[in-house]
């Protein structure tokens, strides 16, 4: 049996969502919507006339970290809010994300609220938990924050339109549902449209295939079969990672790799109650730090340049880090590490030697650890492994080369690649990744003012004033999306730190009389210039990645995340609200 998407297909089903499929034939077999993901367009609208409309003062879209916060938060100044979310549960990308090894890699506490009402009476079993525990977390966020009884389950916006005349939106819903509302917050994160490439023959694959985004709830039986993984990004390295342990003496994997993963030791580490309730007393001077630090961790990076030192005291520091594991021999490093080639090379040849020590054979030791660096280090977003690399020795473990070698078409039986080879699979991961940051938001009709279409406005190049608004789309605003920290930082302290602004400019506006917040066009365009200027400062803004939108075809390639880290962020929003807020026309 073939699914390229499981678990929530019944809501999907129910709604007249099904459609086109990753396996476009039919044989029987129920499938979803191509981009079927927390929201968006796709799927049929049930034009149910006589159901009533909806008023609202607020309606937030997507149930993750973002859209549970701001509920919270709005419901606590008195607005009748209410969230729509497409999944059947809370959770945003991890209600999705179930596939074998998904697991968070911000580490231990930062990864969740700062709400002492929340965290006075949980614990974690370890400093990076699976999918699982984040799920069991939101379900002990509801208990105590009653986020359910106002969220709309198994419903996805498809349109949302603004009325001049009454400054509120006419949001409508896949199910039939409309709402009108005065202010719609998208917070559809930055991973909410999965890509896939166009392959060739891509429909005629008789083996069972599911992407990452939406995996089955149930067990995908790997023992003993011939399995691929196409994509090396964070999601494809964890999948591999667990398959290789699944599949057995007598399975295969093939790790169909274009760039390979620069992957740092997660270091994982289990507590005790005992450490956690001492921890506690630290938590709200913690999570102030998060405030203070470039990308909302508990560290960054040091006020020293890598040739300040002597290359022992470099390879001292580089051993430190690497024995903390996590993120740090990224972000903890040298403050040029991210900025200078010659100081990057530096921590790329000291992760290429302690790499290539743990891989066995030396063709796929050039593979997944090459002498000459594919990119500069961190340019792109590399992943936390636990025993990938011990994996990889695994006789049964094989890295199919597809930038050199690539896939030319999909066959019943696997997929071909250049050279002729025919790779016989029973089971296909793909991890792929996501038309990431803008892809949620575009993949939702949403009309501003004179009709003007986000999608049409954003088609050459993204703009948005402080990452949260955008010009012409008046009392419309998006958390942890394009042109703010987003995947720059710890997602939950940049969702927090743009929730908390939103709130008290929402109570402004109620308080002042006012009914329409609109973004000024050259405000944008100076939010651009400072973006782009930023970005322009490291690296990353270098490099093709998803970072800048080059995975996906015909996107423009353009800064898509705020380099000047949370406090430089935090300070402008604090900036914006003592000019009352300047950048914007209030009426």
């Amino acid at each position: 049996m073939r699914r390229d998407i499981a678990g929530d297909y019944e809501a999907y089903a129910a709604n007249g969502v099904i459609g086109s499929a990753i396996n476009g034939n039919t044989n029987g077999v129920k499938k979803a919507p191509l981009d079927g993901h927390t929201n968006g367009v796709n799927g049929a609208e049930t034009n149910d006339s006589t159901a009533p409309v909806e008023e609202l003062d607020i309606l937030v879209i997507g149930a993750g970290f973002a859209g549970v916060y701001l509920l919270h938060k709005l419901r606590q100044k008195n607005f009748q809010i209410k969230v729509v979310e497409a999944g059947s549960d809370l959770g945003g990308v991890w209600h999705w994300n179930r596939y074998p090894g998904a697991r968070v890699d911000s580490q231990y506490p930062v990864y969740s609220y700062s709400l002492p009402e929340v965290y006075d009476d949980w614990e974690w079993s370890c400093h990076y938990p699976d999918w699982k525990e984040i799920q069991e977390y939101f379900h002990h966020v509801d208990r105590k924050l009653e986020i359910k009884k106002d969220t709309v389950f198994n419903t996805k916006v498809i349109s949302a339109k603004f009325d001049e005349e009454s400054n509120r939106w006419t949001v409508r819903c896949n199910t039939g549902k409309t709402l009108r509302v005065q202010y719609l917050i998208a917070s559809t994160g930055f991973a909410a449209k999965r890509y896939i490439p166009d392959y060739e023959g891509i429909d005629s694959f008789k083996g069972v295939m599911h992407h990452s985004s939406f995996w089955p709830t149930e067990n995908v039986d790997v023992e003993g079969k011939r399995v691929g993984v196409l994509g090396s990004g964070s999601t494809g390295i964890q999948i591999a990672q667990e398959w290789a342990k699944q599949i057995g003496n007598k399975g295969n994997l093939e790790l169909f790799q274009r760039t390979p993963n620069l992957c740092c030791p997660m270091k994982q580490k289990f507590m005790t109650s005992e450490e956690q309730t001492k921890h506690k007393a630290h938590y709200p001077e913690w999570f102030d730090t998060r405030w203070k630090t470039y990308g909302g961790f508990l560290y960054q990076y040091r006020d020293i340049k890598t040739f300040d030192q002597t290359p022992e005291e470099r390879r001292a520091l580089f051993e430190e880090l690497w024995e903390m594991g996590g993120f740090r021999f990224l972000m903890n490093n040298y403050m040029d590490m991210t900025r200078d080639l010659q100081a990057n090379r530096e921590a790329y040849n000291f992760w290429r030697d302690k790499t290539r020590r743990r891989i066995k054979d030396k063709t796929k030791a050039d593979l997944l650890a090459p002498m000459e660096a594919p990119h500069p280090f961190g340019a792109k977003r590399l992943a936390l492994e636990q025993t990938f690399y011990e994996e990889a020795n695994r006789e049964n473990f094989h890295i199919v080369d597809i930038k050199n070698n690539p896939i030319i078409r999909f066959e019943p039986e696997g997929v071909r690649t250049a050279d002729g080879t025919l790779h016989k699979l029973d089971v296909l991961a793909i991890a792929t990744g996501f038309d990431s940051v803008t892809g949620g938001l575009k993949n939702i009709s949403i009309s501003g003012l004179n009709g003007e279409l986000l999608t049409d406005k954003w088609a050459k190049g993204t703009w948005t004033y402080l990452g949260m608004a955008t010009a012409r789309f008046p009392n419309f605003f998006f958390t942890y999306g394009p042109q703010a920290p987003t995947a720059f930082s710890n997602g939950v302290a940049c969702c927090e730190l743009q929730a908390d602004w939103l709130v008290d400019l929402l109570c402004d506006m109620r308080d002042q009389g006012h009914q329409r917040i609109n973004a000024k066009p050259n405000a944008e365009e100076n939010w651009k210039v400072v973006v782009n200027e930023l970005s322009a400062l490291g690296l990353r803004h270098y490099t093709d990645s998803w970072y800048n939108g080059a995975n996906i075809p015909g996107k423009p390639r353009e800064a898509l995340n705020y380099a000047g880290g949370l406090p430089k962020y935090k300070q402008t929003l604090k900036e914006e609200v003592e000019g009352g807020y300047s950048g914007f026309e209030i009426q």
